[in-house]
């Protein structure tokens, strides 16, 4: 059934996501990579697509920018549609030196300045994380294609533009690999509902390396190594 914020109908939604943040990316995706693609969902813009990838099933839809437009997505998704796995595939902002642009990044964990785990009214600090077997899973994978990944901790930023904050350095010190804006909010969400979740990205910029940037049609296209490895992962 229809949710306010998604318009497909019951069974469109395979039992795994993958989910860009972009929908044009979503698009990108369905159309270079799926078999029998389908468009299932257009709300707002943001596209959803079922299909197949060497006759195994799998979906995939736009996330929208930041915490909450991804925990929205999510929360349907999991609780009206039958999804059990959503895979965050993205691009992020590299902070270690031990990553450069175009490395693929598996966020173990994502750390957050966000106060959206707030609502869960904890006595404490929740540590937003993924799925095990989903990483597991993802890293063999990625040794198998010969696909050199970063497993590591991750920062889910509320902010964008930090209006000339240093504080990326302390984050880095404390061994963050690189920024985004949406894992710590999935983890949040599927932990709450019992899911599961993963975040996949690719480094497209660099706090330190500032002289690499890719441009937003390179993010577009040079992130084929991670939604393979992604397809090649998950699809099932």
């Amino acid at each position: 059934m229809a949710t306010p914020h998604i318009n497909a109908k019951e069974g469109d939604f395979h039992k795994t996501v993958l989910m860009p943040g972009d929908p044009l990316r979503a698009k990108y995706i369905a159309e270079h990579f799926l078999e029998e693609a389908r468009e299932v969902t257009n709300v707002r813009g943001m596209l959803g697509y079922s299909g197949s990838y060497k006759g195994k099933k799998i979906s995939v839809m736009g996330s929208g920018m930041g915490i909450p437009s991804i925990s929205i997505y999510s929360h349907e998704l999991y609780s009206f549609y039958g999804v059990e796995n959503i895979i965050r595939i993205g691009s992020c902002g590299g902070y270690s030196e031990d990553v450069k642009v175009n490395d693929v990044i598996i966020a173990q964990g994502a750390s957050t300045n966000s106060n959206f785990a707030s609502q869960f009214h904890l006595d404490g600090t929740f540590a937003p994380i993924a799925d095990f077997k989903l990483l597991i899973k993802a890293y063999n994978k990625a040794n198998e294609l010969n696909i050199d990944v970063k497993i590591g901790n991750i920062l889910s930023s509320d902010n964008f533009y930090a209006q000339g904050s240093e504080g990326w350095k302390r984050w880095k010190e404390l061994g963050i690999l690189g920024v985004e804006m949406e894992a710590a909010g999935l983890y949040s969400v599927a932990a709450s509902l019992n899911k599961k979740a993963l975040g996949m990205f690719t480094v497209s910029d660099h706090f330190i390396y500032t002289d690499t940037i890719l441009s937003s049609k390179e993010r577009e296209t040079k992130l084929n190594d991670m939604i393979t490895l992604a397809l090649e992962s998950f699809a099932e």
